[in-house]
């Protein structure tokens, strides 16, 4: 049945929003009895985030807290607030939260808001409130990007969302649209979707046991008008699919996710690089990025549209123009051949092979667990207030892992794994 099919008086399919709340629950967080959940989500999602509790509970959740946010009252801010108040942040809130976390409380984010809901706001005040909340974000962030708990995140269709995506369609075609995309790249479109997962995490361990066996010193990108050379920190670990967080529970942080990614070497870095696909950020769509790095750094930054919220972002503080992540997703994905872009960095991500200004995580190192921060950037690993991934791959992308003897081995040919 399509969404056109579909009688549009419920556009979303409740037995896959079932689904998906149960894969969050059984695969994303594999939560255990007695753990609490954390659940932050937009408003709309509502639906999801009482199915989510319904699961969670009956997993044996301990205390299912929701945060919920909405559309309307973050514009009634940008209009209205007084402009000292752009430099704050709630700081309490986000300790509590870190707080929740160190004591294995699972966290699990909803998203679904409308990607261009600032697009119409000031710049500056949006920058400004941006920092502001990385900066107060820093305690509980910390928590997540070292997996101290078990985390993860998934989508819902809401119709400002929906809009977005399909804006030549009725608002209930676009949502019911946009609701199938999420459950086909959630893979709950199916009668035994924690099966399909199963494989699909099984199907990713190999690659990253083959990119870990290789112990690659370095990745050298070429494409039409890409030719760079990613160093990779010392000790580096692959990671895709599920992983296994400090407190002993192995989640999938991201549904969907087709990813397997590193931590690069935030200094040896070099080359030139354009982007594949538009970055949504903010309210603001960033297309045909081009950037030139020197020893790690970006010296040079271009963008067709965006340009000036691009070098916001890059003057954010020091690790904002140096590498965190660097991701490997194949051309034939089932989000790249949806053909869709979907303004959300969850989906357009695991649409292309990408890389991410900004900080690092500490779990795609040998024995991440155990490092200080102090050892992981000495390894090359980065660190900034900000993590923000865009896509460098395409059909026409080739990718030579490089030895440390200078040994060359295909990765990559058209996109594809070689």
């Amino acid at each position: 049945m399509t969404a056109r099919e579909r009688n549009l008086s419920a556009p979303i399919d409740p037995v896959k929003l079932d689904r998906l709340a149960e894969v969050a629950i059984k695969v994303g967080l594999q939560l255990r009895e007695g753990q609490d959940l954390l659940l932050t989500a937009p408003a709309a999602a509502l639906p999801l985030v009482r199915r989510i509790a319904e699961h969670a509970y009956k997993a044996g959740a301990g205390l299912v807290t929701p945060i919920l946010s909405d559309e309307q009252v973050t514009l009634a801010r940008y209009r209205f607030g007084r402009a000292a108040g752009f430099d704050r942040a709630a700081s309490w809130l986000y300790q509590g939260m870190a707080k929740a976390f160190s004591e294995n409380t699972a966290r699990l984010a909803i998203v679904g808001d409308n990607p261009m809901l600032l697009s119409g706001e000031d710049p500056v005040k949006v920058a400004r409130a941006s920092k502001a909340n990385s900066i107060a974000y820093q305690p509980a962030l910390e928590k997540i990007v070292n997996f101290d708990t078990n985390w993860n995140i998934i989508s819902y269709p809401s119709p400002s969302w929906a809009r977005q995506v399909f804006p030549d369609d009725a608002e209930d075609v676009a949502v019911a649209k946009l609701a199938d995309a999420i459950f086909s790249a959630s893979r709950v479109d199916n009668d035994d979707p924690i099966g399909a997962w199963n494989g699909h995490n099984a199907r990713l361990r190999e690659r990253t046991k083959w990119l870990n066996g290789q112990h690659f010193s370095a990745l050298h990108y070429v494409a039409p008008g890409t030719d760079l050379v990613i160093g990779l920190a010392d000790g580096h670990e692959w990671e895709g699919g599920a992983s296994t967080a400090k407190n002993g529970i192995t989640c999938n942080a991201n549904i969907p996710t087709e990813e397997v990614f590193t931590t690069p070497h935030c200094r040896r870095v070099s080359g030139h690089v354009i982007s594949s696909k538009p970055l949504s950020y903010q309210g603001t769509l960033i297309d045909d990025i081009a950037v030139r790095f020197e020893e790690g750094r970006i010296v040079e930054a271009r963008a067709s549209r965006g340009e000036e919220v691009l070098n916001k972002v890059l003057d954010t503080d020091e690790g904002a123009r140096r590498l965190g992540e660097v991701a490997l997703v194949p051309h034939s994905s089932p989000i790249s051949q949806s053909g869709l872009l979907f303004f959300n960095t969850l989906f357009d991500e695991n649409a292309a092979s990408h890389i991410a200004l900004g900080q690092c995580y500490s779990k795609c190192f040998i024995d991440g667990t155990k490092l200080t921060p102090q050892q992981i950037v000495a390894q090359g690993g980065n660190q900034s207030l900000i993590h923000i991934d865009w896509m460098i791959g395409s059909g026409d992308t080739d990718i030579d892992g490089i030895h440390a003897d200078g040994r060359r081995v295909p990765v990559f040919r058209g996109g594809e794994w070689a």
